[in-house]
């Protein structure tokens, strides 16, 4: 009798960094710093005074010009419902950025806004990059002209305005990084089922998704979309360990990142557990489909 041998290529490499992790890490470049903070914290009574206008003013200009009108669908007027929708979502966003809020939460609140510009919210409206980067421009020009009709004086608008920059562009890059995740995600010739069990059901809002995938792909490939574009779910379904790599032309010794299920986390291939079927590296076709399933039951 033939005995079944466990993998040893239950790796994943190359996911792209989680939402709070890339958060972190460019606040820190950009040097978001207490200082700054405290500048930008002379300025809060002055904007919260006329975040209702930049609500309004920002989607009565959307629908002024013709481009944007037509991503909305507003060529013909806006629909009241989608306005007071987008209006709303603004105004949350808007509360949150005059608060200051550099919490982890907030890290996953814009790389979720993100997938949404890629057509994946409840909507499934595709904002091209151009427009959401103009747009946090436009409301650090919006600040900038609040600023100076409250009179206040250019010495605490100044260093605000620095800091407001520094926190607004980290804002775009996280709502970019969700949005070029939720693109891959639907890049690929053909699409592989992927069902899901237990306590991940609620996690992803969804018992069955599907993941678009190109030819020659292996498993690994399907679940770095799907870790990538469901990153809550990496801390209780992946230990990371450290593998070092040697480079040729080099002196150092590279560490990277590597993720491996936690023990009682299986993966299936057609109804086989990849632990003793070939691992992540085994070649996904056509008509092939994964189910995941967590520890218990």
């Amino acid at each position: 009798m033939q005995t079944a041998t466990k993998s040893t290529t239950l790796e994943l490499h190359n996911l792209a960094p989680e939402p709070a992790e890339e958060w972190e890490r460019m606040l820190s470049f950009v040097g978001l710093t207490d200082q700054d903070k405290r500048a930008m914290s002379a300025t809060v009574e002055a904007l919260m005074r006329r975040a209702s206008d930049l609500v309004v003013d920002t989607y009565n200009y959307l629908l002024s010009v013709p481009e944007t009108a037509a991503i909305l669908g507003w060529e013909m007027g806006a629909d009241d419902k989608h306005l007071e929708e987008r209006r709303r979502f603004f105004t949350i966003w808007l509360a949150r950025v005059i608060g200051m809020d550099t919490s982890d939460e907030f890290a996953y609140y814009l790389f979720r806004a993100g997938k949404f510009h890629a057509g994946h919210g409840p909507r499934h409206i595709h904002t091209p990059p151009a427009y959401i980067t103009a747009s946090i421009s436009l409301v650090g020009a919006t600040f900038a002209r609040y600023m100076i009709e409250a009179n206040l004086p250019g010495d605490v608008i100044a260093p605000a305005l620095a800091g407001w920059n520094k926190y607004l562009s980290v804002q775009l890059h996280l709502m970019q990084h969700g949005y070029e995740i939720a693109k891959n995600y639907d890049d690929g010739a053909f699409s592989i089922p992927v069902q899901l069990f237990g306590r991940l059901r609620p996690l992803v809002g969804n018992h069955e998704i599907a993941i678009k995938m190109q030819q020659d792909s292996i498993v690994a490939d399907v679940l770095r979309k799907f870790f990538n574009y469901y990153p809550q779910i990496r801390a209780k379904a992946l230990n990371q360990i450290w593998h070092s790599h040697e480079k040729p032309d080099s002196a150092w010794v590279e560490v990277l990142p590597v993720y491996i299920p936690r023990n009682g986390w299986r993966v299936l291939l057609n109804g086989l557990d990849l632990t003793y079927n070939g691992g992540f590296t085994a070649p996904i076709h056509e008509n092939d489909k994964i189910d995941i399933f967590p520890p218990g039951r």
